[in-house]
């Protein structure tokens, strides 16, 4: 993955807007490690090839980013998106990593379901 550059990660969002596709989209504060530290509070979200359209997608911020996906009814977005790629099979892999290199948001795109 690279470092977010704003003008390539937007005309990858783009380049899904208008199309039935399917996002991933996770997030984790540690939520595996939380068994190291029983006062730690962990809270994470997941969700798996859900088939939406959006309408607009968006980059904003200075880093790290938040991106943001207008559908009918409302919005999907992730914040702390600090690195991007187009994979091999053409899907938009969005992620953020914090000081330590560790996953904390991803957010991904793909015209076909994810495995």
């Amino acid at each position: 993955m690279e470092l977010i550059d704003v003008k390539g990660a937007q005309d990858a969002i783009n380049s899904f807007a208008n199309k039935d596709v399917y996002i991933h989209l996770e997030t984790t504060n540690g939520a595996y490690a939380s068994h190291n530290d029983q006062s730690f509070f962990s809270a994470g979200a997941f969700i798996r090839n859900a088939l939406v359209r959006y309408e607009l997608g968006k980059i904003t911020g200075n880093g790290p980013f938040r991106v943001g996906l207008k559908i009918q009814l409302g919005w999907i977005y992730a914040e702390g998106i600090t690195h991007y790629e187009i994979d091999e099979d053409n899907r938009l892999l969005l992620a953020g990593h914090d000081h330590d290199g560790k996953l904390a948001v991803a957010l991904e795109i793909s015209s076909t379901p994810f495995e």
